[in-house]
């Protein structure tokens, strides 16, 4: 009787780990860092512009040449779910760029707006293509905080992109010519100077 209880004993524990310890651990393995905190390793600059690696933040700001630049991953991801915190030190224009490619700092794909207030950051924006596709309702403005932390979410699976501020949804769009592309994802500076963004916590699952 002793050892058959040991025994349901032992089964249940094991049953328990598959259920629930398992899955997790399966989770934690999908998600991966795309910035160590340290250095570059991983991206490539594009431009003249300013990035490096402050008290274990990524910085992107504005040289003296004032151009566009771009800091791009390595690796190509097609189906993703990024997150990402950023926190914008001075007004201007920046972003997260998705399935993109690039000639010089001539960048195609789609961008992610990250801006001052009211200029539509969660928005999607098409490099050298359509232009604005989608930008956030206006009372969805109100979700950037300008000189804090904020975390942004983007998921996207196939041709569907949404995006979240904050933990709030800001746009989803579903479009055929995303469907069909695949690249890198990069960090932009925009052109005319005055941008100064820290980002941390850079984490993606692949989907």
């Amino acid at each position: 009787m002793l050892s058959s209880r040991i025994n349901l004993s032992i089964v249940k524990h094991l049953l328990y780990l598959f259920l629930f310890i398992a899955p997790a651990y399966t989770l934690a393995q999908k998600t991966q860092s795309l910035f160590n905190g340290k250095d570059l390793n991983g991206w490539t600059i594009h431009g003249t512009e300013k990035w490096y690696v402050d008290k274990g933040e990524l910085v992107c700001e504005s040289g003296p040449d004032k151009q566009y630049g771009y800091l791009s991953t390595n690796k190509t991801y097609k189906n993703f779910d990024l997150t990402l915190q950023f926190k914008q030190e001075a007004n201007g224009n920046s972003g997260v760029f998705f399935r993109s490619s690039i000639e010089g700092v001539k960048i195609s794909g789609w961008q992610v707006e990250v801006a001052p207030l009211n200029s539509h950051t969660g928005g999607i924006y098409e490099s050298y293509g359509r232009g604005w596709l989608i930008q956030p309702k206006k009372e969805d403005e109100q979700w950037l905080k300008p000189g804090e932390w904020n975390e942004l979410r983007i998921k996207v699976v196939a041709g569907e992109v949404t995006t979240w501020l904050n933990g709030h949804q800001m746009v989803y769009f579903k479009d055929d010519k995303i469907a069909a592309a695949d690249g890198f994802i990069a960090l932009q500076i925009h052109d005319g100077g005055g941008i100064k963004v820290r980002w941390k916590k850079i984490r993606i699952k692949a989907l």
